[in-house]
């Protein structure tokens, strides 16, 4: 590819973020404008935000580098990231929204009325927020050293210097009109160059279609992991339900009927978007294979017009797929310094407006630092982890802390540190052990560990919580009742 129209791809999603952001600096003038835009966002543009801020370099390079490298196996993420939403509709997007917090750690401090577990809460949400941008940036710094030849740390820096200070400009309110105008740019980008690619299939390159397998036996449905599959769909499933950045999304709705037609749409706009990631991941499979032997399977969209149509169409359609990938770690990363600058702000500085810039800044250099020394993995598979560990945590603090009475302080710690214990022992262990020749068992329930972490969880969360029964929260009737009105009554 010209690395000139690389150039001109990521300087110009660059300048439109920064002037979209400048707009909505221009109206965002109060504290809620700066942490929930006012409650003023309407579900279709909420929507589009929400998917801008979700489809992130996971989605949108990882999905097909795991289908090209996993065969079946990679199909469960997009199937997974768009269900996950539907847990959200069933169990947490209105009632979280009435609850009238700003920051998750607002919502556990106000249910359970506990200092301490509004504090583990707050350490739980920075550190799922900073080891979900680590991707983000590598993400980047893999775009910059396909498409440029740069060396690799400036995609890094720039994605966080970026995004640091466009989220300590305009706050919410201006993070929403980026994150929804980068969600039609990553559909953009990434549909219109699967059309051209099916067009050519069609037209020439069908014959390798015609001779590939793009699910061999040894890739195939029948060779996928049953335990590790259904591992998998647990943390992608429950993961979502707390995503901080996700689900602070859900505050900026004026009630709880546009939070559920929020949710609705955004299940409709994921399950178009990820058609096409599939899509790619098939034809890569079947045209470019070897991109997986090479370890570059994480720049499939990338390389694949270019290797297959080449040319000039070639070089503008791959010109337009960076443009999508910069705007999907620009978006993600946004979120979740969003969410992270409200929790670090509220716990540090009061809530402060001046406060929340200072965290917005910290909140982009901290992650930079540990994706510059980290060496990068597999983009969707860092990112289920990611998962994995929110499904141990705060999944079951929400989830319990809407639905039960019974829950109470001591009861959501104990569940809070056991699962994020036992989660993180195995995500740290199963690499090691792996290497020592460990047997297979130890490795999947290591290297997958939601299927009995997130039980673990759950059942910590319960036993302490009825062992401790004489202190559930005074107020929690009239929290629950206030959580799970009647709409017309709100």
């Amino acid at each position: 590819m010209n690395p000139a129209l690389g150039y001109i791809a990521i300087a110009t999603v660059t300048l439109m973020t920064a002037f979209i952001g400048f707009f909505g600096l221009r109206i965002s003038r109060t504290t809620r404008d700066f942490y929930v835009a006012s409650r003023t966002v309407k579900p279709w543009w909420n929507a589009s935000a929400i998917g801008g801020e979700y489809l992130s370099a996971a989605s949108v390079l990882g999905v097909a580098g795991l289908i090209l490298l996993q065969g079946a196996g990679g199909l469960w993420f997009p199937i997974g990231y768009t269900a996950g939403y539907l847990m959200l509709l069933l169990f947490v997007a209105a009632p979280l929204r009435r609850s009238g917090a700003y920051t998750i750690p607002d919502f556990t401090r106000a249910r359970l009325e506990s200092q301490g577990v509004r504090r583990l809460t707050s350490i739980l949400v920075i550190l799922i927020g900073w080891f979900y941008i680590v991707p983000q940036l590598q993400g980047a710094a893999l775009t910059i050293r396909i498409t440029t030849g740069l060396p690799s740390w400036i995609g890094a820096v720039a994605v966080a210097v970026i995004v640091g200070l466009i989220v300590a400009a305009g706050g919410m309110r201006s993070i929403t009109f980026v994150q929804a105008f980068q969600f039609w740019l990553k559909l953009t980008a990434i549909a219109v160059p699967v059309v051209f690619l099916l067009i050519a299939v069609a037209g020439g390159a069908g014959t390798a279609l015609e001779t590939a397998e793009a699910f061999p036996a040894a890739l195939g449905p029948a060779s996928l992991d049953g335990y590790a599959t259904v591992s998998l769909v647990i943390a992608l499933l429950l993961g979502t339900m707390g995503l901080p950045h996700v689900l602070v999304r859900f505050y900026t709705n004026p009630d709880g009927p546009a939070a559920r037609r929020t949710t609705l749409i955004v299940l409709g706009l994921l399950s178009v978007f990820y058609l096409f990631p599939t899509i790619v991941g098939l034809l890569g499979r079947a045209l470019a294979p070897e991109l997986a032997e090479s370890g570059e399977a994480d720049a499939l969209v990338l390389l694949l017009p270019g290797l297959v149509i080449g040319g000039p169409l070639g070089d503008a359609l791959t010109a337009l797929v960076i443009a999508g990938a910069f705007g999907a770690f620009l978006s993600t990363s946004s979120g979740l310094v969003i969410s992270l600058a409200g929790v670090i702000s509220q716990e540090v500085a009061g809530g402060s407006v001046r406060g929340f810039r200072i965290a917005a800044i910290a909140s982009s250099l901290v992650p930079l630092a540990v994706a510059l020394l980290l060496e990068p993995g597999g983009l969707a598979g860092s990112v289920g982890l990611v998962f994995a560990f929110t499904a141990s945590t705060l999944c079951p603090v929400l989830v319990l802390g809407i639905w039960w009475r019974g829950l109470t302080a001591r009861g959501a710690i104990v569940g809070m540190l056991g699962g994020g214990l036992a989660c993180g022992l195995a995500i740290l262990l199963g690499p090691i052990l792996t290497a020592a020749g460990a047997p297979d068992w130890a490795q999947s329930a290591l290297q997958q560990p939601a299927a009995w972490t997130v039980p673990l969880a759950f059942a910590l969360t319960v036993l302490v919580s009825r062992l401790d029964r004489r202190r559930v929260p005074r107020g929690a009737d009239r929290f629950l009742a206030r959580l799970h009105v009647p709409e017309r009554a709100e």
